[in-house]
């Protein structure tokens, strides 16, 4: 019976082990035989940039120690970005390739491939970046309407309907995220992840503790603001460390010394998640409750849904943020996950939402819903992806839709979940 028992606990975890859900996610011979791939439309995440905060920002007083020296302005993508796009476009290349979809050196015409980006430099160079490794012969245009850097409406992850019942209805979804300690809850939830923050900072010998501003993550009662064309904002602890824990994250990957990267410190990798989760709560919080989500995501989940309708094409790549993947999922119903072999569990640097298009021998249209992400090891060692060392793929779980043995939606579901989706803006007052 013991050994059974230490069977079946070995047979979990190689079941959650990540390469197993790689190997699960390679398609097999019958799975080839029975489908082919006719499109992909790609809902991506912009690659490393700098923080978006400079020298004499409420970031910088935070610590007594000198962030990295970054290789690009505040809030632009950095030269290692740049790299790193690079290298997941001509993964995604290969994969395509191989899967039938395009011809290697293919030059598609102009309905087959569709590339925006939102009208910031981060995004139209990752873009751009990625257009270069997967189609290095196409010279791919990069469609964005704005001079950079103005945010396209598209993208932008603002409010446009608001009333006193609607905001009523938001603040009582955030304060189900806490628990029943409301608001107070999920900063009561990131007290260990204050305390590696304050500590790895050196927040109480900082600029901003000296002169009185703060010493520590302790204000717990957290505001957030809703105004009709503005994105959802907040003020507390949460605001303050997440400009932190953005910043460190970014340096954890920009700069191969983690101990460097950590101003001196040596934290362990579960330390780097706590830092991390700081931003996944910050995201969760401002563009997840499904009321907020099918507002501020509207305009995206119509042109994604008219992308995987359109006639001819054949791949759609969208750049833009982590707050557009984040309330594209929320407001698609997709269930709760946290990603395995990443310090962001939820929207990593460069991750991509990727909505596979299979067909089977009779006609019928199916989708799969993967997010594809490289792990911190591919991040900071700048590792080259192939159809042998991947990125991180995990699927995606709508709530409500039945899978078929397979692991497909049928497309008629899920274009009625983007339907569903898209009229609930609607009945918005």
């Amino acid at each position: 019976m013991k050994r059974r028992s230490i069977f079946y606990s070995l047979l979990i975890l190689l079941l959650l082990s990540p390469s197993f859900m790689m190997a699960q996610l390679q398609r097999s011979q019958d799975f080839k035989n029975k489908y082919e791939l006719k499109e992909v439309v790609i809902l991506s995440r912009h690659n490393i940039r700098s923080p978006l905060s400079t020298n004499g920002s409420a970031l910088s007083r935070l610590t007594p120690h000198q962030w990295t020296k970054w290789s690009s302005a505040p809030s632009e993508l950095t030269l290692r970005g740049g790299v790193l796009e690079t290298m997941m476009g001509q993964f995604f290349r290969k994969w395509l390739v191989d899967k039938g979809l395009f011809k290697e050196n293919c030059v598609p015409s102009v309905d087959e491939v569709n590339f925006y980006a939102n009208s910031m430099q981060r995004t139209i160079a990752t873009a751009q970046y990625f257009s270069s490794g997967f189609m290095p012969l196409a010279n791919i245009h990069v469609n964005y309407r704005f001079t950079p850097s103005k945010m396209d409406p598209v993208f932008f992850p603002r409010l446009t309907k608001l009333s006193d019942a609607y905001k009523a209805q938001v603040m009582k979804e955030i304060a189900a995220m806490g628990g029943k300690k409301g608001i107070v809850g999920f900063n009561k939830n990131l007290e260990d992840s204050y305390a590696i923050t304050a500590k790895v900072l050196d927040l109480k010998n900082s600029p901003a503790c000296k002169s009185g501003e703060t010493c520590a993550f302790n204000d717990y009662n957290t505001q957030i603001t809703l105004k009709k064309g503005e994105e959802p904002n907040m003020k507390g602890s949460l605001k303050l460390a997440n400009s932190a824990s953005d910043a460190f994250i970014l340096q954890y990957y920009e700069e191969p010394d983690a101990k460097k990267a950590a101003f001196g410190h040596d934290i362990t990798y579960a330390d780097w998640e706590k830092i991390a989760r700081i931003k996944d709560v910050y995201g969760d919080v401002l563009f997840t409750a499904p009321s907020v989500a099918v507002n501020v995501a509207h305009p995206l989940l119509v042109y994604l849904n008219d992308e995987l309708n359109a006639v001819g094409r054949k791949f759609t790549f969208l750049c833009g943020h982590d707050s557009n993947i984040a309330s594209v999922d929320a407001a698609l119903g997709v269930e709760s996950y946290e990603l395995p072999n990443a310090i962001e569990k939820k929207t990593p640097i460069g991750c991509k939402l990727v909505f596979e298009k299979w067909e089977d021998q009779d006609g019928n249209a199916y989708i799969a819903v993967n997010l594809v992400y490289q792990n911190p090891d591919q991040l900071r060692g700048m590792e080259l992806l192939t159809l042998d060392n991947p990125p991180m793929v995990f699927s995606l779980k709508l709530k409500g839709l039945l899978e078929n043995v397979d692991g497909l939606y049928n497309f008629g579901d899920v274009n009625n979940r983007f339907s569903e989706a898209i009229h609930a803006y609607d009945k918005i007052k």
